[in-house]
C-alpha cells in the first residue's frame, strides 16, 4: 500500500478518537539484553584449563573491511483507550573500507512499523493505520489494561525487527566477501550458521547481560586490563545457535569507572585456526577505537567505524517520523 502524503493518516487516526501522544521510551535506540532471551549454553576454554590473560600487539587492520551495524528508533504516537500505538524504523547499513582508509555504504534496509494492539479496535481507527501504508504489527491481546506491558511488547517487536534485518544484510555481505576481505558485525555471530562459521566474521559486542563464565574465571574476564584479552572460549549450543569462539578485550582503562568499561566480547568462527589468529584480531580491533565516538556515551565500547554507520542510519531517518510532535512541558494557561 503507498503510503498517505505527510502526516494525513496520523491526522485521520486522531480524528478516530485516539489520543495524541509524543513520548520516547527508554532505549528507544540501542538494544539491550533481555534476561529470559539469553541462551543457555555450554563454554569450553580453549586456550588451556585455566582462563588466561594476553597482550595485545599493535597490528594493523586489514586493507578491506565491512563494518555492519543497524538501529532501531520508536516513540509512541497515540492511545487507544490506555493502550499505547507506536511507530518505529529499524535499519541496518553496511560500509565498506579499502585501502584508501575512506569508509563508504554499500548496502542499507530499512523498515518502518506501526505497532498496536488490533484486538478489539474499532475498524476506522484499523483503516487509519492501513493508510500509513507502513507495516501494521499486531501487539499481544494478553496486554489488555497494562499499557507498560504494551510497550515492552513493543520493544521486544521492534529489537526482532531490528535483529532480522541485521542477520538478513550480513548474511548478504558475508555472501561477496572476497579473499583477504573482513566482515565486522556489531552483535552476535552465533545467530547464524553462515556468519558463525566464515573464518573471516567477527561479531563485537559491546552490551554484557550475557555472561558465559563464572567465579574466578568471570573475575578474570571483567578485570582484564587494558590493550589486554582473555584467552579463547568455546560457547556451544542454546536455542539452535551455532558455536563460536569468544574472548574479552579491552579497550581503555576501567579502573575509576566500572567493570564493563571499555569492554568488549569478540565471536568468531569455532576453529583452531581462530586461537591463532585472536592476537592479531586483538590488535586491529583495538586500533579501531580512534578516533574517539563522541558524543556517544557508549564511547569506550563502540568502535569508530560502527560509530560511522550508526550515524549514517540516523541522518537517514525521514525528517518529523520520530520527532516529537508535541510539547511535553506542561499547559499552565497562562
Amino acid at each position: 500500500m503507498s503510503r498517505s502524503s505527510g502526516s494525513t493518516w496520523l491526522a485521520e487516526l486522531y480524528a478516530t478518537g485516539v489520543s495524541p501522544a509524543s513520548f520516547l521510551p527508554d532505549a528507544s535506540i540501542g538494544r539491550i539484553d533481555d534476561p529470559d532471551d539469553l541462551p543457555a549454553v555450554t563454554v569450553e576454554l580453549v586456550e588451556g584449563t585455566e582462563l588466561t590473560v594476553h597482550p595485545v600487539p599493535a597490528v594493523s587492520p586489514p586493507s578491506t573491511v565491512f563494518f555492519l551495524d543497524g538501529i532501531q528508533q520508536w516513540r509512541v504516537i497515540g492511545h487507544d483507550g490506555v493502550s499505547p500505538i507506536a511507530i518505529a524504523r529499524v535499519a541496518a547499513a553496511a560500509r565498506r573500507r579499502g585501502s584508501d582508509r575512506h569508509a563508504r555504504t554499500t548496502d542499507v534496509v530499512e523498515r518502518t512499523l506501526i505497532l498496536a494492539q488490533l484486538a478489539g479496535m474499532p475498524d476506522d481507527r484499523r483503516q487509519a493505520l492501513a493508510a500509513s501504508g507502513y507495516d501494521v504489527v499486531a501487539l499481544p491481546e494478553e496486554a489488555v489494561g497494562q499499557p507498560g506491558v504494551v510497550l515492552e511488547a513493543a520493544r521486544r517487536e521492534v529489537h526482532r525487527a531490528r535483529s532480522t534485518l541485521e542477520k538478513t544484510l550480513a548474511e548478504r555481505v558475508a555472501g561477496r566477501l572476497g579473499d583477504g576481505e573482513w566482515l565486522v558485525v556489531d552483535g552476535q555471530l552465533a545467530v547464524s550458521p553462515r556468519l558463525a562459521r566464515h573464518p573471516r566474521i567477527l561479531g563485537v559486542i559491546k552490551s554484557h547481560g550475557a555472561q558465559f563464565l563464572d567465579g574466578r574465571h568471570l573475575e578474570r574476564a571483567l578485570t582484564v586490563p587494558v590493550a589486554h584479552r582473555t584467552g579463547l572460549f568455546r560457547v556451544l549450543g542454546g536455542h539452535g545457535r551455532t558455536a563460536v569462539e569468544s574472548w574479552y578485550l579491552r579497550l581503555w582503562p576501567w579502573e575509576g569507572h566500572d567493570l564493563f568499561y571499555g569492554l568488549l566480547r569478540i565471536e568468531a568462527r569455532a576453529d583452531p585456526e581462530t586461537a591463532g589468529r585472536a592476537d592479531a584480531i586483538s590488535g586491529w580491533l583495538l586500533a579501531e577505537r580512534a578516533p574517539l565516538a563522541t558524543p556517544d556515551a557508549r564511547f569506550d565500547r563502540l568502535l569508530y567505524p560502527i560509530h560511522q554507520v550508526e550515524e549514517y542510519l540516523k541522518a537517514r531517518a525521514p525528517r518529523g517520523l520520530l520527532r516529537a510532535h508535541v510539547s511535553r512541558l506542561p499547559k499552565t494557561g497562562s
